[in-house]
């Protein structure tokens, strides 16, 4: 069984014909009889039932589909050792979530890009949600994000948990405290991200715990203008303390307790085995990243 076989058996599925599989693969009929005899014979089962339309047995369907794994994992391992022999090219595209798209990676990826300077790297900044699509779609390689919700059928792999603190106005009525709580947030307006952002989702489950359904809120849509919003007296926002460097003036962090606000953060990929040049750079950051957590 090799790899050219297979190919075979995936193409005349695809068309229900010997000949014209033979002819996209630019083989005399002959040969794809005898590849699909051999195949036959070693497995020792019948994969094709034939006919005036050929079919696949029940064993051959459960064949055909575990195959295209086979293929898949045998071709990225030709390109792996290709990008290897031919000194580490490649095209790695990831998927990143604020605030590590523009606080944490820029340094991290000037460094691992002056170390493999034949890689080139894509970058796609959104949601979680979008990324999990865009991973599901093989639009990118592995994101760094939240973790998926349960039956996108992918891996997370927590690195870091992004620390978020309450940032106020200097004025604001709670910039009294030394530190906050949920429950003090009722009767103060709460500026939150767009419903499909998960740390809204998280925010949200924490307040309906707590009984405060009905806070009031406005909606600013992304978490980097969150601040600019603070700043210029809209409400009070949870953001990342990372992004608070420098601190917009006429503002004040506090450290909120009694629930955990912070959101865990990490790598999240399909079960299929990267190149070999998104290997190299989701190592890298796996080792970098992890150390936030410091």
């Amino acid at each position: 069984m090799d790899i050219k076989t297979l190919k075979t058996l995936h193409m005349i599925v695809k068309h229900g014909s010997f000949h014209q599989a033979a002819v996209e693969m630019n083989y005399a009929q002959s040969t794809v009889t005898m590849q699909i005899q051999k195949l036959e014979a070693d497995s020792g089962i019948q994969l094709l039932e034939r006919g005036k339309k050929i079919r696949l047995t029940e064993a051959g369907r459960l064949f055909y589909e575990e195959s295209l794994e086979i293929v898949k994992s045998l071709e990225k391992l030709q390109t792996n050792l290709s990008d290897l022999q031919s000194g580490e090219v490649g095209h790695v595209r990831i998927g990143l979530t604020e605030p590590t798209a523009s606080y944490r990676l820029p340094p991290l990826l000037k460094e691992f890009m002056t170390i493999h300077p034949r890689i080139r790297v894509s970058l796609e900044i959104g949601s979680t949600p979008t990324l999990v699509e865009s991973l599901l779609q093989d639009k990118i390689d592995f994101a760094c994000c939240s973790a998926p919700e349960i039956g996108t059928y992918l891996f997370f792999q927590p690195l870091f948990l992004e620390k978020f603190v309450a940032l106020l106005p200097e004025d604001h009525p709670l910039s009294l405290f030394e530190d906050l709580e949920p429950s003090q947030f009722l009767g103060h307006r709460l500026l939150i991200t767009s419903a499909t952002c998960p740390y809204r989702k998280k925010l949200e489950m924490i307040l309906q715990e707590l009984g405060h359904v009905a806070i009031d809120t406005m909606e600013i849509g992304s978490m980097s203008a969150l601040k600019t919003y603070v700043e210029n007296g809209f409400g009070f926002a949870l953001v990342p303390e990372i992004v608070l460097d420098p601190m917009p003036r006429g503002t004040k962090a506090l450290p909120v307790r009694g629930a955990s606000i912070d959101m865990l953060t990490g790598f999240v990929y399909k079960s299929a085995p990267l190149s070999y040049a998104s290997g190299q750079l989701f190592r890298y950051l796996k080792e970098k990243l992890n150390t936030f957590d410091s």
